[in-house]
């Protein structure tokens, strides 16, 4: 069995533990989770702003249920799927504590994977109002829309949820080099919100900044999971979106597993 192979079957045999263990890490310190929950709340407010932009006629395809159903959508997708690896790794590479993950058996990244994916049940309670708000208020968009589409969003979601993580750590390992990767991580952040959909519908930027947003990942991160959920996405256009996302997933990953290499060799070579 190859190094790899006997990582992930020591990682599918113990994630269930690490999976409870991290719920309860989550449980325990809920309060500061429903605080980071209550901050992104952006995408409410760029909703007031656009429904008051829409109050005399829509703005291209949006009028003011399709701002609402695309912003709720847009909340709802980013708490589920983003996370706070690049923070979680900085922290750990400047205080040492990677330093006893990478003498587990299990790889450290399947530790962390594992410790983001065990916040999804806390994240879907507080998502659950959200979402039951975007069924009452937009319910014919959700329902109406092409059945084939609806087919696209479970991967799209994985598929996002992955592509955060992959770029996460990639961004991480920043830290390998410098004090903290928090600058590295700031600067992602906003190019992040500007295109990916998460401030703005990308449809309505101007046509260059479009073509821009089309071949970057930022949009298979947020904007086209929330699009193929509110029904904006044909099915033809929602497959090969969906094939790009995860070509991004694949290579993101690849370069995140080298990067994460190279820092945990200079980590260790300074007796990290």
């Amino acid at each position: 069995m190859t190094g790899a192979a006997a990582d992930l079957a020591r990682a599918a045999k113990a994630f269930p533990t690490l999976l409870t263990i991290g719920f309860a890490e989550v449980v325990a310190y809920r309060a500061e989770f429903l605080v980071w929950i209550l901050t992104t709340n952006m995408p409410l407010v760029m909703l007031a702003l656009w429904h008051a932009v829409a109050e005399d006629g829509a703005v291209g395809r949006f009028d003011q249920p399709k701002f609402t159903a695309y912003y709720l959508a847009i909340l709802v997708v980013r708490l589920v799927t983003s996370n706070w690896m690049a923070w979680q790794m900085s922290m750990e590479v400047r205080d040492g504590t990677l330093s006893a993950k990478l003498l587990r058996p299990i790889h450290p990244l399947y530790a962390f994977a594992a410790d983001h994916l065990s916040a999804l049940p806390m994240r879907l309670l507080y998502v659950s109002p959200i979402v039951v708000v975007l069924l009452v208020t937009s319910w014919g968009q959700i329902a109406g829309h092409d059945a084939r589409v609806a087919l696209v969003l479970g991967p799209a979601l994985i598929g996002a949820w992955l592509l955060m993580f992959f770029s996460m750590v990639l961004l991480g390992t920043v830290a390998f080099y410098v004090d903290s990767a928090m600058g590295a991580f700031e600067l992602w952040l906003a190019v992040h919100a500007i295109v990916s959909g998460y401030l703005i519908p990308l449809e309505l930027l101007p046509p260059w900044a479009r073509t821009v947003t089309d071949v970057l990942p930022f949009r298979y991160m947020l904007a086209f999971p929330a699009e193929t959920l509110v029904g904006l996405v044909a099915p033809a256009a929602a497959l090969r979106q969906l094939v790009i996302q995860w070509v991004y997933v694949v290579a993101t990953a690849a370069a995140a597993i080298a990067a994460w290499r190279a820092g945990v060799r200079r980590f260790a070579a300074f007796g990290g």
